[in-house]
């Protein structure tokens, strides 16, 4: 008995760092939501809506450690097989171009909704992103990554976040570095590692020995931060070899789409290394405590299911960013009576048709809501109802 009364008294409780989204921070999302698919469709994105549970082997890539951290799986009791809540929609999204549409052309697809994660991110974030981006399949040209950095920008100034930073990097530079030295080749998750941490001291240790160029390369990169002007630096001090010239041709040429001087590049940012294989951007504003978007190219997300098509894309968590803006102000509305008076009923009905929003109240009772204020009364005068403005 003490024990159903524990669990009855704590019933509202919700696990740590799962939260409600109450109603003036819904509108504010769901605005942002509407928002970002309509400019999404300008470009000419398809949405799609992926299912939240599919089978692990869909869902996950064994060489992406993290990414099978963060999802909760289960034995399907009905197959005998194990399911898998989503952690990210984007390998959805890579199956569905890749196995149901199956086209030979380029495809661009949208999409928004919840996943959720075994374990956050961190201190301060949810455990259930809300979950919105863009992809764009079968185009291997930088066409296509700067397209998908320009749609991000696009997606960030509709959101209006204070104080935007969005870092970019290539996964080309570390490979070709690593690739011209084989001996490295067994230590390369400690030297991605130690570049992440920006350990000098680290990489230092686990480069001695190899190539004089390769180790002052990688050393390198642990300073080359900044705008523009870092890939000039790169240039200067980096090993001559065509694919890191390949790899800071393409980071120039995006530098070119900054316009409002949010770009930073930082060639030792290398978060998502695994699976990405070209350009790849990190977001960031003030007041967020971690990346707030992330994106790049990743060639070979759909060759599980048997298509590794060219592809790059970005996704955000519309929760963090509804939690960082003033939520929008409360919509006008009108408050009315609430019977059954059929000629009310018919002036309700008119308003509503007409685009206004009327909330019904029963006689006596205190209007308490969030997202709406009413700033109009619908009142009967001579046997008419009409609209009339409160103090």
């Amino acid at each position: 008995m003490g024990f159903t009364n524990i669990m009855t008294k704590n019933a509202w409780m919700l696990p740590d760092q799962i939260s409600d989204v109450l109603p003036r921070q819904a509108a504010t999302l769901e605005a942002l939501r509407r928002g970002l698919l309509d400019v999404y469709q300008q470009y000419g994105y398809e949405l799609v809506v992926p299912p939240l549970v599919e089978f692990t082997n869909a869902l996950l890539d064994e060489a992406d450690e993290d990414l099978n951290l963060r999802t909760v799986k289960w034995a399907d009791a009905m197959t005998g097989r194990t399911l898998a809540v989503r952690a990210d929609i984007t390998p959805q999204v890579a199956r569905i171009d890749a196995h149901l549409l199956n086209r030979s052309g380029v495809t661009r697809l949208c999409y928004f909704g919840s996943v959720f994660h075994a374990r956050a991110n961190g201190l301060l974030t949810s455990r259930e992103p809300l979950q919105i981006g863009a992809e764009v399949y079968g185009h291997a040209g930088l066409e296509a990554d700067a397209e998908i950095l320009t749609l991000l920008l696009a997606s960030l100034r509709f959101c209006a976040l204070p104080e935007l930073r969005v870092d970019v990097s290539h996964a080309g530079v570390v490979r070709a570095l690593l690739a011209s030295a084989p001996a490295l080749q067994h230590q390369s998750e400690a030297i991605y590692s130690a570049l992440q941490a920006k350990d000098a001291a680290a990489l230092r240790e686990l480069t001695a020995g190899c190539d004089s160029d390769v180790c002052a390369g990688l050393l390198a990169l642990l300073d080359l931060y900044g705008g523009a002007d870092v890939l000039s630096r790169a240039r200067a001090v980096l090993p001559s070899n065509p694919l890191i010239t390949q790899a800071l041709d393409e980071l120039s040429a995006l530098a070119l789409l900054d316009e409002s001087g949010v770009l930073q590049f930082d060639l030792a940012d290398l978060t998502g290394y695994v699976y990405h294989t070209g350009v790849m951007f990190t977001a960031y504003c003030k007041g967020a405590p971690s990346a707030i978007a992330r994106g790049g190219r990743y060639d070979l997300i759909g060759e599980r299911f048997g298509r590794a098509r060219p592809a790059t894309g970005f996704s955000l968590d519309l929760r963090e960013i509804t939690e960082l803006l003033t939520f929008d102000k409360p919509q006008r509305a009108i408050q009315a009576p609430w019977n059954m008076d059929a000629a009310l009923r018919a002036a309700v009905s008119a308003l509503r048709d007409a685009g206004e929003t009327v909330i019904q109240v029963p006689a006596g009772a205190a209007l308490e809501q969030d997202a709406f204020i009413c700033d109009r009364e619908l009142v009967l005068n001579n046997q008419v109802w009409e609209v009339r403005t409160l103090a």
